[in-house]
């Protein structure tokens, strides 16, 4: 604003000096017709005056402020295109390190897919293990629990053919004549007895 008002001020002191010189040379020439011509100059200088006056006022009082405003949106959208510039070059970075380091994560993925992959074989080798050896026991368990059960039905069918040529024996020497005698001897023993 300063600036404005010094331009001013100096606008018009050079107005005034050319008046004051028209005004000199005027009183040179006495000729009328030099007073006329001189009249006129002196005319041409005060319109000059005025609007090199009024050209400074335009510039003074009302372009700084439009100029200012454009400055500050052209400042604006300048830090926007940096900030926006900024950023853009932030992700780009960002991509490019991604990039960099995929070939890497895709090595460390295979490797820890591997390593996953031969855990989980061994797991199910364990497994598999495991449960044959379970089959294995249930096997023998059943074959034991099968061969005890053969043995008790081969003793009951030894014990039950047993019993019966023991009574098919008993049958045959046990005539009657047998019988009376052992009855006999197991009345005398009991006769023999004390009471």
């Amino acid at each position: 604003m300063k600036k404005i008002a010094r331009l001013l001020l100096i606008g018009c002191t050079f107005a005034i000096l050319a008046c004051a010189a028209g005004v000199a040379r005027a009183d040179e020439d006495t000729t009328g017709s030099a007073k006329a011509q001189s009249a006129q100059e002196l005319f041409k200088w005060i319109n000059f005056a005025i609007v090199a006056g009024g050209v400074l006022w335009l510039f003074g009082k009302v372009l700084p402020p439009m100029f200012r405003s454009n400055a500050e949106q052209i400042g604006s959208a300048i830090s926007k295109a940096t900030a926006a510039k900024n950023e853009a070059d932030k992700l780009l970075r960002e991509a490019e390190a991604k990039l960099a380091n995929l070939e890497k994560e895709v090595n460390e993925l295979r490797e820890t897919a591997r390593q996953e992959a031969a855990a989980e074989a061994e797991r199910i080798a364990t497994a598999t293990q495991s449960d044959e050896e379970k089959i294995t026991a249930a096997g023998k368990a059943e074959i034991a629990a099968a061969e005890r059960a053969a043995r008790l039905e081969l003793k009951a069918l030894a014990a039950k053919l047993a019993i019966e040529g023991a009574q098919s024996q008993l049958a045959r020497q046990l005539t009657p004549q047998v019988q009376e005698s052992l009855v006999n001897e197991f009345v005398k023993s009991l006769e023999a007895r004390p009471n």
